[in-house]
């Protein structure tokens, strides 16, 4: 039974006035309703009436200054993960996928959802979950005896894509819509700090400004060898240059784009120009102070591939299923490279594996399914004010057909990256001085862009190497700082160390009591721990998609045990549902002639 307030009932004088209590305004306040299913291809075909057909004229033609400066931002927010997980990519699969084809996948991927999604806010790209899900499916086509490529080939053609294409056309991605701002901010939260603990220094992996100062840590062994003069070499010089550059590039993007709101500069429109080409400007000038400033002492650079080939160079026969020189130390040069697409029906006698793949392909499809299901909520939320709406199962339908392609061509899947999405809308839009989105340029011209980009960085890969990757490492931290202030729950958070009378005005700390908002921003933070803990430990990492969507009927079904329905409605409901409950509790104190902060204590 939900908790009552004893005020709520037991003061004589509210009763004898007849004053509705705050549960009785509106009795289904916090209650989540799941919209009406729209089977057999109806939902999917609406999807594409009201977004595609509807905006993309306005959002292909809406150019202007800040186009140009978010699709560099974006550039540079794609390029390095994108390299990284191509890294990591080619020593989980034995060099099956590495950085080019990540590159491919990204560029192609991106161009081709900027022109055709429904969702252009949203930016696919490469995540911890899939990388995951992906040395699953290599090992186990190790085990059956498969060849890797042909195996996750029929992973992607003949199952997962089949699911993801079903659940659009009956409409099934309707259940993701039950997540609120609770599941929301969770997942938000954790993205953003995985991006600034990668940044400052991961304490589960050696990533991080930080971790320079690791003796042991890979890239001095490598940059040992660079200088040819070991003994010439300090990990203690590096790390603190690298340590410098990454937080003084974090602090010259805050910097640059604090001009806005200054009185320096001769013009707005030269002080709106600083401040959208704020990453852009700082990486230039981190860049130049690493090469012309300190050109003895080495730092880290961009890890990027010397040509563009498939990874898997080094193929021994024709069916590039043993590599040169480890397993034919007899032949003088390889074979040649790998065919870019998927030998499929070359099976190595094992036709059963074209079932057996069904079931890693499930554990695919949910992947694709939260990480793209709870990223489009949490960036299409009322509260960002985007006017262009959504379109889930087009969407989904259209991910599921790009990684069905990424499939054949040995190229990893990609879904919706939660970060860049977030850094996407936040420089797209207008926000108030109480970080409210007013307005958002809601375009593809930026997503289109910043992915042409990408793909033509292939051409420009011995280039991309002079960025020294401390410089990255402060843009990333700049993107996750800059995120936290649009979360609700790290803005929760803080309050336990402010002084109340200081408190946000919000509707929530106006009506309810701090006990009951601290209570409830506890009970987050463990949802969020649980979260935290099974992504960071690699022997359980593949389940926290499912830990997140645990988060979705804990606030269903456990969070109104402990909490009445208005309260959970002023925390997490949506924005008009909230206005509507103010406006007639404000009519109804109005009428009676009453002061609103009696009831201050949650009444």
């Amino acid at each position: 039974m939900s908790p009552k307030n004893e005020k709520d009932i037991d003061d004589p004088q509210k009763v004898k006035l007849g004053r509705p209590s705050n549960a009785e305004i509106m009795p289904d306040a916090g209650k989540i309703h799941l919209d009406p299913a729209q089977p057999w291809g109806r939902g999917l075909m609406k999807d594409v009436r009201s977004t595609l057909f509807t905006h993309f004229k306005e959002e292909m033609t809406n150019f202007n200054q800040r186009t140009v400066a978010v699709s560099l931002l974006m550039f540079i927010t794609v390029i390095a993960p994108t390299l990284t997980f191509g890294a990591i990519y080619g020593s989980s699969t034995e060099f099956h996928i590495g950085a080019v084809e990540t590159i491919i996948a990204t560029a192609w991927t991106g161009v081709f959802s900027s022109l055709f999604s429904g969702m252009p806010m949203c930016i696919v790209g490469s995540t911890g979950p899939v990388l995951i899900m992906t040395s699953v499916i290599y090992d186990l086509s190790k085990d059956i005896g498969v060849p890797f490529p042909q195996f996750y080939a029929w992973v992607s053609v003949c199952w997962m894509f089949v699911y993801t294409t079903v659940t659009a056309f009956f409409d099934l991605t309707r259940y993701v819509k039950l997540a609120t701002r609770f599941t929301d901010d969770i997942f938000a939260l954790l993205i953003v700090s995985i991006f600034i603990l990668n940044a400052v220094g991961s304490p589960f992996r050696p990533v991080g400004l930080l971790r320079y100062f690791d003796p042991a840590k890979i890239v001095h062994v490598e940059l040992k060898e660079e200088v040819g003069a070991p003994e010439e070499y300090s990990y203690v010089k590096t790390a603190l240059l690298s340590i410098l550059i990454g937080f003084a590039m974090t602090g010259t993007i805050f910097a640059v784009r604090s001009l806005k709101t200054c009185p320096f500069l001769c013009s707005q429109k030269v002080r709106d120009s600083f401040h959208d080409f704020a990453v852009t400007i700082a990486v230039i000038v981190w860049s130049s102070v690493k090469h012309l400033g300190f050109p003895s002492i080495e730092t880290e650079q961009l890890k990027v591939p010397d040509a563009f080939e498939p990874t898997t160079y080094a193929c021994c026969t024709a069916n590039c299923t043993t590599y040169w020189p480890d397993d034919c130390p007899d032949a003088t040069a390889p074979f040649g490279t790998r065919s870019w697409f998927a030998k499929m029906l070359d099976l190595d006698g094992h036709e059963n594996a074209i079932f057996i793949a069904a079931g890693p392909a499930i554990l695919s499809f949910l992947l694709f399914y939260l990480d793209n299901g709870i990223t489009w909520h949490l960036i299409y939320s009322p509260q960002n004010n985007l006017k262009h709406g959504d379109s889930y199962n087009w969407d989904l339908f259209l991910n599921g057909l790009c990684n069905l392609i990424n499939g054949i061509l040995g190229l990893p899947w990609l879904v919706a990256s939660t970060v860049p999405c977030m850094v996407h809308i936040n420089k797209l839009a207008e926000k108030d001085m109480d970080g409210k989105v007013l307005n958002v340029q809601e375009t593809r011209l930026t997503y289109l862009f910043s992915h042409l980009l990408v793909g033509l960085s292939l051409l420009f890969l011995p280039a991309m190497k002079q960025i020294p990757m401390p410089v990255l490492l402060g843009v990333f931290l700049f993107m996750g700082l800059s995120s936290l202030g649009g979360i609700d729950f790290w803005k929760r958070v803080l309050m336990f160390f402010q002084q109340p009378s200081l408190y946000a005005k919000t509707p929530a700390t106006k009506y309810m009591k701090a006990s009951r908002i601290h209570m409830y921003t506890v009970m987050q933070i463990i949802f969020f721990c649980g979260v935290f803990v099974v992504q960071n430990i690699k022997a359980i990492a593949i389940a926290f998609p499912f830990m997140t969507l645990m988060c979705i009927p804990g606030r269903l079904w456990l969070l109104p045990k402990f909490f009445e329905g208005w309260e959970l409605m002023l925390l997490d409901g949506e924005a008009e549902e909230i206005e509507e409950w103010i406006e007639k509790k404000e009519r109804i104190v109005n009428e009676l002639g009453m002061e609103e902060e009696e009831d201050k204590d949650g009444v």
